[in-house]
């Protein structure tokens, strides 16, 4: 069962993040970012629909330097596929539904 969107910090995400047994979309967005917004509910359907094998966290890019850094997070929202503390594959800029399911299955196969 889906435990839903996490959101989560710079101090968290190795734990969150780098430790997870299973894949991990990583989600980077700002408060002030419009497009974000359109992103959320679209984040909430794919927490549904593949919760049981993909984690979802989402992280604000304004308090969070570090992470954002060192996964070269250049514009939001933007997006970061990760497993077994590798990158798999990474997008930037809003994306409808149909390339946010592309981008996790590819990374996923």
């Amino acid at each position: 069962m889906s435990k839903g969107v996490i959101n989560i910090t710079d101090g968290e995400f190795e734990n969150e993040v780098l430790q997870s047994q299973t894949p991990v979309l990583v989600y980077f967005w700002a408060d002030w970012c419009g497009p974000c917004k359109l992103m959320a509910p679209l984040l909430n359907a794919v927490a549904n629909n593949y919760g049981d094998r993909l984690k979802i966290v989402k992280m604000e890019v304004d308090p969070n330097p570090q992470t954002v850094k060192q996964y070269q997070v250049e514009g939001v929202p933007a997006f970061r596929l990760i497993q077994d503390k590798q990158l798999l594959a990474s997008t930037e800029g809003a994306i409808g539904k149909d390339k946010l399911i592309s981008f996790i299955e590819s990374g996923l196969n």
